[in-house]
C-alpha cells in the first residue's frame, strides 16, 4: 500500500503447444489421426465442413465417424470470404449449442479452407471461453498459411478480420492428397502466399519455384518437388510465427503483401481471392522497393517473371492507388501508428519502411501496367 492506494499485480504465463502433423489419406477408416485427440469411447464430435469438401468427401467423412462409433454432428459451411461474417459465426454457434460437447475432451473439428478455419477457430475460442479444436486445411492457402498459426477472425463493418482472437488449435492435420481436387485457380491462390515467403525470407524456395513450381502446380503438389515446396513453405512460415505468436512485435515479415491488399480484397470481394489480392500487393511493393533502390532491377524482373512462369494472371486492372493508400492508412492504425511495411531488399530478405507515399503507389501501378507479363528475357529498369 502506498499513499492509501492498494495495487495487486497478476502475472501468469500460458504455455502454447500444438502439433502440425502430416496425415495422408485422412478419411480412411484405418487412419486414426482424426481421433488422435479427445475421447473415443462414447465420444462426440462437432464437425464443420466446407460445402465443396462435403461434395467430394462428405460420405467418407460421415462413414469414418460412424465406423468408429463416434456421434458426429456435421455442419456444412458455404465458405468464401463473403460468408466470413457475424451471422455465420452466430449460426454455427447455435448449432454447436444444440449439440453439447464436453469442454475438454471432444474437440471441434474444422475441415475446409482458411475462411472456415478462421471462423471455427474464433468459435472454439469464445464458446464456454474456450474449447479445443482441430484444423484440417483442404485448400493450399490453408495448408501453408491460414491453418498453421493461431489467429482467428471474422469480417466486420466492412473490414477484413476486424473481430478475432488468438486461439491455438489442439492439432493441425495436413493431408496433401486433399489438394488434388482443388481447381487450378485455388491452387494458384495458395501459391501466391508461397511466393510471398520466398521473396522476403527464403531465396532457395524462390529458386525451387522457378525450377519446379509450374510442374508442381500441374501435379496439384502430389509430386516430390511439390512436397518439398510445401514442406519448405510451412517450415518458413512457422519460423516466423512461433517466436511472435501473439504479435507483440508488429514488424512482421509475413505481412509482406498484406498492406495494400486489404482494401482491394474488400472492394472486389466477388472478383479477388485472398492470395490474388496479396499478389497484387506484392507486385506493387516490389516495384516501390526497386524504385527506392532497395531491390535490383534483375531481382525485380525475376519476381515479376516468376508470376508469368507459374501461369498466374494477376488482375492488374483492379489496382487502385487511392484505395490502396486508404488501406495503408488503416494498416497504420493496426500496426500502432507506423506503416511497418516489409519491402524486399534482395531475394530472401526484407527491410521495414514507414514513409511510403501515395505517389509511389501510383507510379508503381503505372510501371506495372507498362511492363507486360510475362516477357521472359526482358529486364525491367526502375
Amino acid at each position: 500500500m502506498s499513499n492509501g492506494i492498494t495495487r495487486w499485480r497478476v502475472s501468469y504465463q500460458r504455455p502454447v503447444e500444438y502439433d502440425i502433423v502430416e496425415a495422408p489419406h485422412l478419411f480412411l477408416p484405418q487412419n486414426q489421426a482424426l481421433l488422435s485427440a479427445g475421447r473415443i469411447e462414447g465420444g462426440r464430435r462437432f464437425v464443420v465442413v466446407d460445402e465443396n469438401v462435403d461434395c467430394y468427401h462428405g460420405e467418407r467423412i460421415r462413414a469414418y465417424f460412424a465406423q468408429h462409433q463416434i456421434e458426429a454432428r456435421i455442419v456444412v459451411f458455404p465458405g468464401g470470404e463473403e460468408n466470413k461474417t457475424v451471422d455465420a459465426y452466430l449460426g454455427i454457434l447455435h448449432e454447436l449449442d444444440a449439440f453439447p460437447i464436453h469442454r475438454r475432451d471432444e474437440p471441434i473439428i474444422a475441415i475446409g479452407g482458411g475462411v472456415l478455419t478462421d471462423v471455427v477457430g474464433f468459435i472454439a475460442g469464445s464458446y464456454r471461453r474456450g474449447v479445443p479444436h482441430i484444423k484440417v486445411p483442404t485448400t493450399l492457402m490453408g495448408y501453408v498459411d491460414a491453418s498453421v498459426g493461431i489467429k482467428t477472425g471474422i469480417n466486420f463493418n466492412g473490414h477484413k478480420n476486424r473481430l478475432g482472437s488468438f486461439e491455438p488449435p489442439q492439432r493441425v492435420l495436413l493431408d496433401r492428397t486433399l489438394l488434388s481436387t482443388l481447381p487450378r485457380r485455388h491452387l494458384l491462390n495458395g501459391v501466391c502466399e508461397i511466393i510471398k515467403l520466398a521473396i522476403i525470407k527464403d531465396a532457395e524456395l524462390f529458386l525451387e519455384l522457378e525450377r519446379d513450381g509450374a510442374q508442381s502446380i500441374a501435379a496439384s503438389f502430389q509430386n516430390p518437388s511439390g512436397e518439398d515446396i510445401l514442406g519448405r513453405a510451412i517450415a518458413g512460415m512457422l519460423e516466423e510465427l512461433e517466436p511472435n505468436l501473439f504479435e507483440n512485435d508488429l514488424s512482421r515479415k509475413v505481412d509482406f503483401g498484406h498492406t495494400f491488399s486489404y482494401g482491394l480484397e474488400i472492394r472486389h470481394e466477388a472478383l479477388l481471392l485472398h492470395g490474388e489480392a496479396v499478389l497484387l500487393d506484392i507486385m506493387v511493393s516490389t516495384l516501390i522497393a526497386c524504385k527506392r533502390g532497395l531491390l535490383s532491377d534483375e531481382d525485380t524482373s525475376r519476381i515479376l517473371r516468376l508470376v508469368g512462369r507459374l501461369g498466374i494472371k494477376p488482375q492488374t486492372r483492379l489496382l487502385d492507388a487511392s484505395l490502396m493508400w486508404q488501406s495503408l492508412q488503416e494498416r497504420v492504425e493496426h500496426r500502432n501508428g507506423l506503416q511497418r511495411v516489409p519491402m524486399p531488399n534482395a531475394l530472401g530478405s526484407c527491410v521495414f519502411v514507414n514513409d511510403i507515399t501515395e505517389q509511389e503507389i501510383r507510379s508503381s501501378i503505372q510501371m506495372l501496367n507498362d511492363w507486360k507479363i510475362p516477357e521472359n528475357d526482358r529486364i525491367l529498369e526502375c
